[in-house]
């Protein structure tokens, strides 16, 4: 099962952007992959840990913008087209790191 944080969070004071480097830096910190900017992803085990995550993350969201996630499986994440540009060859991303015991 794959996580994925969508957001969009405004830049436009010091606190703002403060906030949105605090709350990139908890994803980063949670495991999160960039996918793309203000897209990044996350490999849970499975739908009750990544609940779990989501609760998380919404204690590191601040209070302004717009912050979104969605969960897909492994095969519709492996899935994705690329209309344009190439995947990331990043172990970290791909299919063969995930081990379940």
């Amino acid at each position: 099962m794959r996580l994925m944080v969508m957001f969009d969070l405004p830049v436009e004071t010091s606190k703002d952007r403060r906030n949105y480097r605090k709350f990139r830096k908890a994803l980063l910190n949670e495991g999160f992959l960039m996918v793309q900017f203000s897209i990044y992803v996350r490999v849970c085990v499975n739908k009750k840990s990544a609940h779990l995550m989501e609760k998380r993350i919404a204690t590191y969201a601040p209070a302004d913008g717009l912050i979104q996630s969605l969960m897909v499986t492994e095969k519709q994440y492996n899935s994705m087209n690329f209309i344009v540009g190439e995947p990331k060859q990043d172990v970290r991303n791909s299919a063969e790191r995930t081990i379940i015991i």
